[in-house]
């Protein structure tokens, strides 16, 4: 039975609060009905007793504490779902924003998702093609694995969500069992439009889902943002069959929203004001990747954040790095020198990366071929930090050569159009041929057989 409690007990920022409910749930979606006839929506965010808290989603501007009408639904959030999602645009809360209607759901899903049993997750193998050197050779993207990018304010990683977006492939995956879910969180108007003319201008708008919160909307609809995407990309994985990839960004202005809202509640904050389950909030966003036994279909993830001041060790990335299987950092020195992907290579990693490249998935030189160019790139940093003592001109001729090959490989191997979509092949037979910059007997990490046959 449906019950209707008339009249607010006190109203703070966003939250509302209502004494003398019996049965209310845990985020349970709350519809508000003002003396003007406009319809507002909420959840419930805190239960104490007979006491619930409730965020209403438009803000609280023109409630009345003694006439507004508050209806609980008796069920959580849910997001309408089909194949039609595909192509599609929407709010952070769900809404069709490109005019074209509202989808024909076949059903309603809770945003919050259902977690995955341990037991029946499937280990992710098989590497996803981004068409990016530094990503496919140095830290390959895995299918079913959650890889983020850890930027900072003003370097090209929308360019990059952007280029990833238009150019990833999984290998053995046919082209109408390919989607991208793209959740955009805090974003301004400009950056929106960007977004959604790159997908349009390139083609690749029919296959991709649209999430876009701006960032003149509710901070609350800024927190459903991600778990709407993820649940669109779950039903398109597990319930039609489709390898779908997951670009969020920015998950810094999530978590800023977060604090907010946390704050709003009166909760007692942790590091830098961020509450203290900041972790397993982000765990149960990152954790929705993987892959099932017996689905067909995949969820890999790529959450874009940036990092303030530059500091990895900021809670944002820093809880990031310990959830995620690895990260690709973006450096600012490169971004400055013009190079694009600014992509850091030292700091970078990807944890699966060894179950998806090899014989049988990329090519049997891939591994050894990347832990050679990360060894000998570390060198070039200390051929660097040597040269700015004693000078270029002291050095040894195996530290010159050093020094070549790290202008080289960044020249050539990091740096690459914006519409440069490079195969994996292409990608290794660059990293072997500037290789050719080092003396032979400092390719420890390759064996001769691997020389003869690829270094030609």
């Amino acid at each position: 039975m449906i019950i209707e409690h008339i009249g607010l007990k006190e109203i703070s920022g966003s939250l509302i609060v209502l004494d003398g409910v019996e049965g209310a749930s845990f985020e349970e979606l709350v519809e508000l009905h003002l003396d003007d006839g406009t319809r507002r929506n909420g959840r419930v965010v805190q239960i104490d007793g007979d006491r619930v808290i409730i965020q209403v989603f438009e803000g609280t501007r023109g409630l009345s504490l003694d006439n507004t009408r508050i209806i609980l639904s008796a069920h959580p959030m849910e997001l309408p779902v089909s194949g039609e999602l595909l192509g599609r645009t929407f709010s952070g809360v769900g809404k069709p924003i490109d005019g074209l209607g509202p989808i024909f759901s076949e059903k309603s899903l809770d945003v919050n998702g259902a977690p995955i049993n341990p037991v029946s997750r499937q280990y992710p193998r098989n590497f996803i093609n981004t068409g990016i050197s530094t990503i496919d050779a140095l830290f390959t993207l895995i299918r079913g694995q959650k890889l983020p990018i850890f930027s900072g304010y003003g370097m090209k990683h929308n360019e990059l969500a952007v280029q990833i977006v238009r150019q990833a492939k999984i290998t053995g995956a046919e082209d109408g069992n390919f989607g991208v879910v793209f959740a955009a969180m805090g974003v301004k108007n400009d950056v929106a439009d960007y977004f959604r003319r790159s997908f349009e201008e390139s083609g690749v708008l029919s296959h991709v889902v649209m999430f876009l919160n701006l960032s003149n909307d509710p901070i609350i609809e800024r927190i459903l943002t991600p778990r709407c995407a993820l649940t669109a990309a779950e039903y398109l994985a597990f319930e039609k069959g489709m390898h779908i990839l997951v670009v969020m960004t920015d998950m810094t202005s999530y978590s800023e929203a977060l604090r907010e809202f946390s704050s709003s509640k009166g909760e007692i904050p942790g590091r830098k004001g961020y509450p203290g389950y900041l972790y397993s909030d982000l765990a149960s966003l990152y954790e929705r990747a993987g892959m099932v036994k017996g689905k067909n279909g995949s969820v890999t993830q790529i959450p874009i954040l940036t990092m303030p001041n530059d500091d990895i060790t900021h809670p944002v990335p820093d809880l990031t790095g310990y959830i995620t299987e690895g990260q690709i950092v973006l450096d600012r020195a490169l971004d400055s020198n013009g190079v694009y992907p600014p992509v850091s290579v030292l700091p970078s990693l990807s944890r699966l990366m060894k179950d998806g490249v090899g014989e049988g998935f990329t090519r049997e030189d891939h591994a050894p071929l990347a832990n050679q160019l990360f060894s000998a790139y570390s060198k070039v940093q200390d051929a660097r930090s040597l040269a700015s003592v004693i000078g270029e001109d002291e050095l040894s001729d195996v530290d010159k050569a050093y020094m070549q090959f790290g202008k080289v490989f960044e020249e050539k191997f990091v740096s690459q159009g914006f519409h440069e979509n490079r195969s994996i092949f292409e990608t290794l037979d660059l990293g072997w041929e500037i290789l050719k910059c080092l003396p032979r007997e400092e390719l420890d990490r390759l064996d001769d057989k691997l020389i003869e046959k690829y270094m030609k």
